[in-house]
């Protein structure tokens, strides 16, 4: 079987099992269930977000200047990019391309965001400033959660008050990385 996968292969077999045990770290606690915002304007939202805070993955886990860039694509999927250096500013660029797939429900804020085929993850905008520069990421699961603004940093006193928004969701905010930004 490695021989007809070859290194994907073993990427794919990696992130199944990421997913899998994702899956079973859920907080058992009682939550109730995701309010995604009421409507996102897909071409407001586009472009590139720097991540701010995560719930890192086996991935990103050393991420320095990351960024998540969206592309409406033609056929309403939402191309994505996200790259990053690893375990450093000068470590190695690491550039990764899901695609989004719009939930059609009207609101344009829950999409099914696809690493691997078949499996579509679960991605929801749960906030979004009007101003299309602040957004919270969140999955029903509560295992990862991102925030990402439009600029590489934001105030301390507002990203509390971001973060007290993802604690609210049922988040633990001990969990969460601050993701180092430094650009020139």
């Amino acid at each position: 079987m490695k021989r007809f996968f070859g290194r994907k292969g073993a990427l794919i077999s990696v992130l199944l099992a990421a997913v899998g045990s994702t899956a079973c770290s859920f907080n058992s606690m009682a939550v109730e269930p995701l309010s995604p915002v009421e409507y996102v304007d897909l071409e407001r939202f586009m472009g590139p977000w720097y991540v701010i805070s995560s719930t890192p993955t086996f991935i990103d886990k050393k991420s320095y200047n990351a960024i998540e860039e969206y592309t409406l694509a033609e056929d309403g999927t939402i191309k994505t990019r996200f790259s990053f250096f690893d375990g450093g500013f000068d470590g190695e660029f690491k550039t990764y391309h899901p695609t989004g797939f719009v939930r059609p429900d009207g609101s344009n804020a829950v999409w099914g965001m696809q690493f691997i085929w078949p499996i579509k993850a679960d991605y929801q905008i749960v906030y979004l400033d009007e101003d299309y520069r602040r957004v919270i990421i969140a999955r029903e699961k509560r295992d990862l959660v991102w925030l990402m603004a439009r600029e590489p940093t934001i105030p301390e006193e507002e990203y509390q008050a971001l973060l007290a928004r993802i604690v609210a969701l049922g988040y633990d905010a001990s969990d969460l990385r601050l993701t180092p930004q430094q650009w020139d």
